[in-house]
């Protein structure tokens, strides 16, 4: 074998080994990055997820002309149930809606009827805000139906954030892909951005006045602005909220509706 071939030969295996390596690094640091991301997400479940949660919140609809504000004082039960009753205005208190495994019922009181909404219909905007019955209904963990990646870091509200990339794997899933914005210290969300499995941005939200309740960090203040209509937003207060107590079971049934 003469030097020249020798050397080629030299070369190339260099270049092999050289692109496993690189190969292998990448493989690597996409791995950990997946667990990474995958920490997180649990951490931030475990800041807004609960066995039951009891709140009373307001939320405030600002249309292209007006605002108005609507109360509400709702009960909730891991991911498959939940019960809200509309406290105020006057033409939306006693409205009632109730979540049972997947299942949605809301009684009208002006109508004296309950009507169960399903299909296409959990895609209409609640009351004209900025969110859906998909949006209220879907409480389960982001971990559970979302895979995950770490895509970058920045600062957000003077704030160290780290920056994932949710990819949806179930399919009954209202936002294919979600974009967020996470407080590396605090692990919750300080922005939010839904996509659908074409790309096209859905629907925007940030998470404000981030404050301890109880043994957790929790936003007393969402924005809401959904991409595809008109208007300012919705701005939903969480003014009280109480983490696993106990809860009677009669408050998750339709003989609370009325």
């Amino acid at each position: 074998m003469n030097s020249k071939l020798k050397r080629y030969k030299i070369g190339l295996c260099h270049k092999v080994l050289t692109a496993l390596l690189i190969g292998a690094t990448t493989l690597y640091a996409a791995e950990v990055s997946s667990q990474d991301g995958k920490s997180i997400l649990r951490k931030i479940d475990e800041n807004l997820s609960s066995r039951n949660q009891i709140a009373e919140s307001s939320m405030t609809i600002h249309g292209r002309r007006s605002s108005r504000t609507i109360t509400a004082k709702s009960w909730t039960e891991g991911d498959q149930k939940s019960f809200t009753e509309y406290l105020s205005p006057a033409s939306e208190a006693g409205t009632k809606m109730l979540k049972l495994r997947g299942q949605l019922w809301i009684y009208t009181p002006a109508a004296d009827r309950t009507i169960q909404i399903s299909g296409h219909l959990l895609r209409q905007s609640v009351m004209g805000s900025d969110l859906s019955y998909e949006d209220m209904m879907d409480d389960r963990k982001l971990s559970d139906v979302y895979d995950v990646n770490i895509t970058g870091r920045d600062t957000l509200d003077s704030r160290d954030v780290i920056i994932l990339e949710l990819t949806a794997n179930v399919n009954d899933i209202a936002y294919y892909r979600q974009k967020m914005w996470v407080d590396s210290e605090r692990y919750i969300p300080l922005k939010q951005e839904m996509y659908a499995k074409s790309g096209q941005l859905l629907k925007r939200a940030e998470m404000k006045n981030i404050k301890r309740v109880e043994n957790r960090w929790y936003p007393s203040l969402v924005i809401y602005k959904d991409m595809l209509k008109e208007g300012k937003g919705t701005e939903f207060r969480t003014n009280t909220i109480s983490f696993d107590q106990q809860i009677p079971e009669h408050i998750f049934s339709k003989a609370s509706l009325r």
